[in-house]
């Protein structure tokens, strides 16, 4: 009985040291937290601060003086801000679900272990990751053998496909989905095509999710692609528009001999640092937007695609 007492003795003292370990490792995350949020949201904070406070005080917190001239100066492209929204989503829509569907194929193909070409095709994808032509080849590929120049196509089909995410699709299929699913599938008659489309693509929707986030950002955050193949204004993504405003400012502020209306449009200052956080905000506030939703598929494609269970 003596000895029963003795552990019920030791039980609380080592829930105790848990629950501690438990109260310090929440204030770590808690405190990496603050480290990571902070500078968002001084960018935000920045964006509506004085320009010549930015420039006498630097940036903070807690700016005594709040100004909307860095927002109305990228707001002023007004027609042409809209249209660069709109090719971006377009791009971004489209790219995102025609690189889906390339590469949950081509991830579907290499998986099945009954496929000949499967090992062939996995080293053949694995070759771009390590080679590369490089960006002029591939400049004069896309532009005089393809004739794509200043095409949308081209702000589409070089993000569509990646190696690593095809790795982390065929790795979900094999780890994930039994095989014995589509030998039943395909006992019951079915061909590759509906095995696919039917059974495997609704299970792999965490693993599209959090692939598909990732494409999105890219194709989102790309700009130097549009830099190299885009000459029209209406197919100008928001990046390479945000861009052309930075340098525009830039212009300004290295000209000496700016006109006086144009430094009364921007409110007597040119606002280089608080523009600069605005268009900072105009990219990345629909992707702050999203992610919370895209969330939990993005945490369970990646790690249930990892582990075999």
């Amino acid at each position: 009985m003596a000895k029963k007492d003795k552990n019920l003795d030791i039980a609380p003292s080592r829930r105790e040291k848990k629950g501690v370990g438990q109260v310090i490792l929440a204030l770590i995350l808690l405190l990496y937290t603050v480290f990571c949020a902070a500078p968002v949201v001084l960018v935000f904070i920045a964006a509506f601060t004085d320009e010549l406070y930015i420039t006498q005080h630097g940036f903070s917190f807690f700016p005594a003086k709040w100004s909307l001239y860095g927002v109305t100066s990228v707001l002023k492209y007004g027609k042409q801000l809209l249209v660069s929204y709109g090719v971006t989503i377009f791009i971004t829509v489209v790219g995102t679900l025609l690189g889906l569907l390339i590469m949950s194929m081509f991830a579907y193909s290499i998986s099945r272990k009954d496929f000949r070409l499967s090992k062939f095709l996995s080293i053949y994808l694995l070759i771009p990751m390590l080679f590369n032509g490089g960006q002029l080849s591939g400049y004069i590929v896309f532009t005089s053998y393809y004739g794509l120049k200043d095409s949308l196509l081209l702000l589409i089909l070089p993000l569509c496909v990646s190696t690593m995410n095809v790795i982390i699709l065929r790795t979900y299929i094999a780890n994930s989905i039994p095989g014995e699913l589509m030998e039943a599938a395909k006992i019951d008659g079915a061909g590759e095509y509906r095995t696919f489309f039917q059974i495997t693509l609704p299970l792999l929707k965490p693993s599209l999710a959090a692939v598909g986030f990732m494409m999105a950002t890219a194709y989102w955050n790309d700009w130097q692609n549009a830099l190299l193949y885009i000459d029209s204004d209406n197919k100008k993504p928001l990046q390479l528009l945000l861009v052309n405003i930075q340098k525009s400012i830039e212009v300004l502020l290295n000209n000496a001999n700016v006109p006086a209306a144009a430094r009364a449009a921007m409110g007597g200052t040119i606002p280089q640092y608080s523009s600069t956080m605005a268009t900072v905000i105009v990219v990345i506030a629909p992707i702050m937007v999203i992610y919370p939703f895209f969330q939990k598929y993005f945490i369970k494609g990646l790690t249930v695609g990892s582990v075999k269970g």
